[in-house]
């Protein structure tokens, strides 16, 4: 008998893990779903009434529209305006629920975020010093870089806080959750002061885009900015997959993923990389952005379980899509003004969040 159990087990644990499986990739598919249904609902939402569902069916019908005029500012809206925008809340979204999962990968914690440990702010002070000194003390980094200034600038922000944070919450190869998350308090404190040295130091104009920062937004989204920060986003997320058996082993402890084979400090180091790249990128061109890092990849653990190879890709379609949902309520909500994104998502994810912690701490037992 006991034979048998013992020869049972791994059969069971095989059939669990095939369960576990089959549910995530059945959730996947649903996410895409949902993920098409949430770009159609981003491409029809707003102040205008231009029609979407009109393009769409002049693309297979072929016939030629009754007014003219009219179709042609519905395509003005949709591919000009709202598309560029749908694509950019895609790339945006899917970067920062993707590097919140890896860093909660990294970390070992679920409560690892990009913007609560300081990341974004880092990004965002690279991207003001930018706005406000490109013109005098970092002119010939501007006139160097040209369009590129902007999100290298973030993207070197967010890694050197990134970089910063990990050495600090780092000794003798263990990361100290408690000093990880009270470091980051620390440094996005201090990046916010600098930020509010060179808000002090803007003129009108740049006052006015430094607006932009503060809250987050999809507005400014055109196509020229997609092609500059989208190739940078798209690089990094392509990147994150060939993470997932690392960041698996990571979760027993980094001994235990170094006798597995495992190359830890690389393991690391793409993944410090990747996440300041893809955080760096969205926040050059959207602004701070929160919660949506810690809630989706949160969530998703509870629905399909912590293995990386289906959390991750998991993660970039549930964030695409409820980055796109928030967009499109901001969009709404105060019609014809607009609502900042980082206002929905704050009022959405700051109450899970607290939830989250409750539930650690044991005040709430769900």
């Amino acid at each position: 008998m006991a034979e048998q159990s013992i020869a049972g087990t791994p059969g069971r644990a095989m059939a669990a893990d095939g369960d576990r499986s089959a549910r995530a990739r059945f959730v996947i598919a649903l996410l895409c779903l949902a993920l098409v249904l949430s770009v159609f609902l981003s491409l029809t939402a707003g102040a205008s009434d231009a029609s979407a569902v009109r393009i769409i069916r002049d693309w297979f019908t072929g016939a030629a529209p009754s007014d003219g005029a009219l179709a042609a500012r519905d395509r003005l809206i949709v591919y000009d305006i709202r598309m560029p925008r749908v694509l950019l809340g895609v790339l945006i979204g899917a970067a920062l629920a993707v590097c919140g999962a890896v860093m909660q990968g990294l970390f070992r914690n679920p409560l690892a975020d990009p913007g609560l440990i300081g990341v974004s702010a880092g990004s965002s002070l690279g991207a003001v010093a930018i706005i406000v000194l490109g013109t005098t003390w970092l002119a010939p980094v501007t006139l160097a870089l040209g369009t590129l200034a902007l999100p290298l600038a973030a993207f070197f922000g967010g890694l050197a806080v990134t970089l910063l944070l990990y050495a600090i919450a780092t000794r003798q190869g263990r990361t100290s959750v408690a000093t990880m998350l009270l470091a980051g308090i620390a440094i996005s404190a201090l990046a916010m002061a600098l930020t509010g040295v060179l808000i002090f130091m803007a003129d009108d104009r740049q006052l006015r885009d430094l607006t932009f920062w503060q809250l987050g937004s999809l507005a400014g989204a055109t196509w020229p900015k997609i092609g500059t920060v989208g190739p940078v986003i798209l690089l990094a997320l392509s990147a994150m997959p060939f993470l997932s058996r690392g960041l698996n082993a990571l979760a027993l402890g980094e001994a235990t993923a170094g006798h597995l084979g495992i190359p830890v400090q690389r393991l690391k180091y793409t993944a410090i990389v990747g996440v300041s790249a893809a955080v760096g990128a969205s926040v050059a061109v959207s602004g701070g952005i929160g919660f949506i890092g810690i809630v989706v990849p949160h969530v998703l653990r509870l629905a399909i379980g912590p293995d990386n190879r289906y959390l991750l890709p998991a993660s970039a379609l549930l964030g695409a899509s409820l980055l796109l949902i928030a967009d499109s309520a901001a969009r709404t909500i105060v019609a014809p003004a607009e609502l900042p994104i980082g206002i929905v998502t704050a009022v959405a994810g700051a109450p899970f969040f607290l939830w989250i912690l409750l539930r650690k701490r044991g005040v709430v037992d769900l």
